[in-house]
């Protein structure tokens, strides 16, 4: 994998994990975290920065991964 596919897939996990932890952020401030409001945007909140943690990180390993020897 050349130098800038490198660059260019850990930017973009940083990228998806900042969007993601943006975005559920962004979610429960608007709902919180009340069982008596909207169950399903509070876990969609919880979902999304859950997820920030997953996809971006897995980005960054799949990029700076090796390649087998051939």
């Amino acid at each position: 994998m050349s130098k800038t596919m490198k660059t260019f897939g850990i930017l973009a996990g940083l990228i998806a994990s900042l969007f993601c932890l943006a975005g559920g952020l962004w979610i429960l401030s608007k709902v919180g975290l009340d069982r008596d409001n909207d169950v399903v945007a509070t876990g969609l909140g919880l979902y999304f920065i859950g997820k920030a943690f997953f996809v971006g990180p897995m980005l960054i390993v799949a990029s700076l991964r090796k390649e087998p020897a051939s």
